[in-house]
């Protein structure tokens, strides 16, 4: 029955991704197949040859999906989308305790709100390396942290994940050698190909940047912008391929919110230090710390695309794995989040980029919901760090049928 429903929305969401207006694969039909193009013609790889926006083994996927040319490029893009989310989902399935089995339709739920950007970017090759790292964390650190590094060097994101259950599992030493080891042998690899000038481009392109216009920072000059005679607006930043809001005081915002962020990050890293001197079991804290630190990289940073949403998903799951009642209100706040997103991208966006007022709206509240669920994860965090606490019975439950947050 969950495999039949697997099937059916990656169908819908396959579909949804090739047909759909507002052209929700227009990064992988345009922009990645742009890439691929040049690279063959002899004009350069991107990554090796000049610098990237993502850390360089993104050239996977992206090359992987040119296994039949420009032709064929958009449907073998979301075959492997469809095979990668499979073994996860297969992953999740193993053992088939209620508990995974809630998790697995959470998820099947959470793909078809959030609609064609859960297939259309690169983001999706991450999620399910993401999902297997935090279900290995304490099983298999070794294993788990292999899973995490490769998908950090996709996207940068899962780095998060992996610093979190460093931080708080017994097999963080694994983890370390692992991590430094594979990212070594990956950097390494690029020098030997002649890309070490560009090996680590996509961390000061991301730097750089201005307040792009989903971000809840940007949320006042939206606002602004509505009013046609004021000076705030939104902007194509052609160079980059994003659109981003131009106004009084978007350049020190920006500039301020690169710290904020590290700030944030550290903040966030103290209360899962605090909560697991307090003796918090690490298996329920690692999905909470996991969970938070996501939000941070979401929430105070100055970039903020549909398709990061789909970061929520991995802890979530591993949540609902851990102890479902806990994860209750984290599961159906990212449901209404992915929803709104939907609304947002990619359908009515475009009234979005006129700064249409109800389209702001949609946006504000999508922006409140994710600062809502922020602050529900560190006020966990907090009360966990207050006092030592007992497993809820579905955490003594899970742990002792696994012994950890990873299948066996």
């Amino acid at each position: 029955m969950l495999w039949g429903a697997f099937a059916l929305i990656h169908l819908l969401l396959s579909l949804l991704a090739l047909y759909a207006p507002g052209l929700p694969m227009g990064d992988v039909s345009i922009i990645y197949k742009n890439w691929m193009q040049t690279a063959v013609d002899g004009g350069g790889v991107v990554g090796l040859d000049v610098d990237w926006v993502y850390p360089i083994l993104a050239l996977v996927p992206i090359g992987s999906a040119w296994l039949f040319g420009a032709a064929g490029y958009d449907l073998t893009w979301l075959i492997g989308v469809v095979a990668v989310d499979a073994a996860a989902f297969a992953l999740l399935l193993h053992g088939r305790r209620a508990v995974r089995l809630a998790a697995a339709r959470w998820w099947l739920l959470f793909l078809v709100l959030l609609g064609p950007i859960a297939v259309g970017r690169i983001d999706a090759f991450t999620v399910p390396l993401a999902i297997a790292g935090l279900l290995w964390a304490s099983s298999r650190p070794a294993v788990a942290a292999l899973a995490l590094t490769i998908a950090t060097w996709i996207k940068v994101w899962p780095a998060a994940l992996l610093a979190a259950a460093v931080l708080l599992l017994r097999g963080r030493l694994r983890m370390v050698v692992v991590a430094a080891g594979v990212s070594a042998a990956i950097v390494l690899g690029v020098v030997a190909l002649g890309g070490g000038a560009h090996v680590f481009s996509f961390v000061s392109d991301q730097t750089t940047r201005g307040l792009q216009i989903e971000a809840p920072v940007s949320t006042v000059w939206m606002w602004l912008s509505i009013d046609t005679t004021s000076t705030s607006y939104v902007y194509y930043a052609a160079d980059i391929n994003t659109f981003e809001m131009h106004g009084p005081g978007t350049e020190v915002a920006a500039a301020l919110m690169n710290p904020a962020l590290a700030l944030a990050v550290l903040g966030t890293l103290l209360l899962g230090v605090r909560a697991l001197l307090a003796k918090t079991p690490p298996t329920r804290l690692l999905p909470l710390l996991s969970l938070a630190l996501v939000l941070v990289l979401i929430d105070t940073n100055k970039v903020l695309s549909p398709q990061y949403i789909v970061w929520l998903a991995p802890p979530v799951i591993a949540g609902l794995v851990v102890g479902a009642r806990d994860f209750a209100t984290p599961a159906k706040l990212t449901l209404l989040i992915a929803a709104l997103t939907q609304l947002v991208y990619p359908y009515l966006y475009l009234f979005l980029l006129y700064s249409n007022a109800v389209m702001v709206v949609v946006l504000t509240v999508r922006n409140a919901l994710l600062l809502v669920l922020l602050g529900w994860v560190l006020r966990e965090l907090w009360r966990l760090g207050r006092r030592a606490s007992e497993p809820s019975g579905a955490v003594v439950a899970e742990a002792g049928a696994t012994g950890s947050v990873g299948a066996r």
